[in-house]
């Protein structure tokens, strides 16, 4: 029989019993609905971690301080600061597989503008910070190696500081005070948002680590070291490197490390594998509906080879074979799954978009949910319809004839 053929004989069959058809794919659309519902959240909540973790810095390996001991009792960490400036220039000069380095000096005062005040994080960095954590700049320029050398006073304010200081103009060049420093304002970050922990990366101002240490904080000692890497592959290459070179600066010799090296793709790997659970285990429990729509399926072919009993013993008889039989309904089934797996494939999408309307959750749908579903509501018609299909090709046709 002709494939032509087959798909016209399946859709008349289908159009026959419109509401009884409409309500055998009812269970394909939900579960394929649910199924893309549900992979767009999770894959949704996985891009939001993502972009927010590769938003704290791109390859990036942290050196901060380690723990003491008292009585034989560890402190915790970053209990323990012997960083300083010295180390971060030593990794600077020595180290072969850093694309940057940038100590931290960290403080928390009150920044005084035209329009009030506003309490922040004053982080004073090097030049190669900007490259660290890809942080452009929204006005004004960044500041210079230069700039470190001659501890010039300049800030760079995040949009948020920028937005209480100075609402709704390019405050480049004006002037504000930290502490009882004036600083001129050389312009402002571009926004990057909250981080994975919640926290306002834009509420902070950023001026030469030079600067920071003689104007403002008056440590020898640092909050931590930031580096990153040229590639993402360098990172356990560059992390024994910055252990060797810091326990050498720090003339350890047999004694444990006193500070703390870290990479963001530690994080990132936790927080990501965490949501690939959740978005498989909401698409399993999804899953379910599909497993109830071709139950469905099943259970409405076999009623419809029961009805057709007669039609098929003339199909016989006329010359129509067993295989026919079997295909014309297998493609019936498939038929019907798969026009459930595209309208719920609609419905999903369109739940996808007005979830995350609603409720401000990022939702993605990835073109593999999209192949996934459809061909798995294919699937579900060729395994649960093969049943009432080889019953239907395995009747007697004379029986078949006789039957009313």
């Amino acid at each position: 029989m002709k494939q032509k053929t087959l798909l016209k004989l399946a859709w008349t069959s289908i159009l026959k019993n419109k509401m009884r058809t409409l309500l055998t794919m009812l269970g394909i659309v939900i579960g394929v609905g649910a199924v893309i519902v549900m992979v767009a959240v999770g894959h949704g909540a996985q891009s939001q971690i993502e972009s927010q973790i590769n938003s704290l810095g791109t390859n990036l390996i942290l050196v901060t301080p380690g723990s003491s001991q008292q009585g034989g009792v560890s402190q915790g960490a970053q209990t323990f600061n012997r960083i300083t400036v010295e180390d971060a220039q030593k990794l600077k000069a020595e180290a072969s597989t850093l694309s940057g380095v940038s100590p931290v000096i960290f403080a928390r005062l009150v920044a005084i503008g035209p329009s009030g005040n506003w309490r922040t994080t004053i982080n004073g960095v090097s030049a190669d910070y900007f490259t660290i954590r890809d942080w452009p700049m929204l006005y004004g320029d960044q500041f210079t190696d230069a700039d470190v050398r001659s501890m010039r006073k300049v800030a760079l304010l995040g949009k948020t500081v920028a937005d209480n200081l100075f609402p709704g103009t390019d405050p480049t060049g004006s002037s504000i005070q930290i502490g009882h420093v004036p600083f001129v304002v050389g312009g402002v970050l571009a926004p990057k948002g909250q981080n994975a922990s919640g926290n306002d990366q834009d509420d902070i101002i950023l001026m030469p680590y030079t600067t920071a240490q003689t104007r403002l904080s008056g440590n020898t000692r640092i909050f931590q070291i930031m580096t990153s890497t040229f590639s993402p592959g360098d990172i356990p290459a560059a992390q024994r490197e910055i252990t060797a070179i810091m326990r050498e600066s720090h003339h350890l010799a047999d004694n444990p490390d006193d500070f703390t090296v870290r990479n963001q793709s530690e994080i990132a790997a936790a927080a990501t594998s965490t949501t690939s659970v959740m978005s498989g285990l909401l698409a399993a429990i999804a899953s379910v509906s599909l497993l109830v729509g071709g139950i469905g399926i099943m259970n409405i072919m076999l009623v419809s080879v029961t009805e057709r009993t007669r039609e098929i013993g003339i199909r016989m008889a006329i010359g129509a074979r067993g295989s026919d039989v079997l295909t014309q309904f297998l493609v019936e089934s498939v038929v019907m799954s798969l026009l459930g797996g595209i309208v719920g494939l609609l419905v999903g999408y369109g739940g996808s978009m007005l979830l995350g309307h609603l409720t401000g959750w990022a939702t993605v749908v990835p073109p593999s949910a999209v192949l996934i579903a459809v061909g798995f509501s294919a699937a579900v018609g060729v395994f649960f319809g093969y049943y009432p299909a080889r019953r239907a090709a395995a009747l007697n046709p004379i029986q078949a004839l006789r039957y009313e």
